[in-house]
């Protein structure tokens, strides 16, 4: 099981040369992909921003939003960027989507809240297209440049819901599982592996999930106050679920072997704050 790690691009007050240096420490540790989380509605930097900044700094790590939210973005463009982001990386994008749970993030935007679903798949054909060298529409030249990977990046798709779980398995994706630990990982993975065999998609996709940690003291109290600033939005239950990661190296351990006896192809691990060292103490838990 390959493991990935999160750049602090949502850590409230986190400075750019901090994420760039925090892409360089991950570069030559054991890590597979730099993660980053996309919100509209909040401090944190915009991914595909975030990820040629990480782009430039880095030779082999992969780069994955996880996820972007696909509705909020004009389809055209958003294919413009992750084909420029997989150029400059030199074909090293998975990009990471989804449709997101938060309305204030669409009404930011601006965008059609309960038409995001619909977006979202007409985006998706648009996105393949362009990546094939087809004009967007007719009568138009084709949007460049050409990604590096053939067909375009790899794409991963993320979700909760029983409507977006059904759409990950008629469509034939990959899926990634936000939260909710091992368990709920695996019930949402089952969901989709049925829709995608109703759909008659051979073979089994790539499985990953996201988790956070904490180490060091300081790591942990600056996680716990990430997360329950993040899921707010939920009520009462934000609380439970911003003291539900692993604050030790045993606990990582453990996590993380779950993971693995479920299936899971890869895992990426978010820190809440930017303290560099909680880099280097992941990297001696995974070693």
């Amino acid at each position: 099981m390959q493991i990935g790690i999160g750049l602090p691009s949502a850590v409230a007050g986190v400075k750019g040369d901090r994420i760039v240096e925090w892409a360089i420490r991950a570069e030559s540790g054991p890590f597979s992909s730099l993660g980053v989380i996309d919100r509209v509605v909040q401090q944190n930097y915009e991914p595909m921003v975030t990820l040629a900044a990480a782009a430039a700094v880095t030779r082999r790590v992969r780069l994955m939003p996880t996820v972007l939210l696909l509705p909020l973005r004009g389809a055209g463009m958003l294919a413009k960027q992750a084909a420029s982001v997989d150029a400059l990386s030199n074909g090293r994008l998975t990009l990471g989507l989804g449709i997101g749970g938060r309305e204030d993030d669409y009404l930011a935007t601006p965008e059609e809240f309960r038409q995001r679903g619909a977006k979202f798949e007409r985006g998706l054909e648009l996105m393949h297209r362009i990546w094939r060298g087809e004009p967007p529409v007719e009568d138009i030249d084709p949007v460049g440049p050409p990604p590096v990977q053939p067909g375009g990046p790899e794409i991963i798709l993320g979700a909760s819901s029983p409507a977006a779980l059904q759409r990950i398995g008629r469509l034939g994706y990959a899926f990634m599982s936000g939260g909710g630990g091992p368990s709920r990982a695996k019930t949402n993975f089952d969901i989709v592996m049925e829709h995608r065999k109703a759909a008659r998609h051979p073979g089994t996709p790539r499985f990953l999930a996201l988790s956070y940690f904490g180490i060091a003291p300081e790591a942990v109290a600056a996680t716990v106050k990430s997360l329950e600033d993040w899921y707010r939005f939920l009520g009462p239950v934000a609380e439970t679920m911003a003291r539900a990661f692993p604050s030790s190296p045993a606990a990582i351990k453990d996590l993380l072997k779950e993971f693995e006896d479920i299936g899971v192809d890869e895992v990426v691990l978010y820190s809440g704050t930017d303290d560099i060292s909680e880099v280097d103490r992941l990297a001696d838990v995974i070693a």
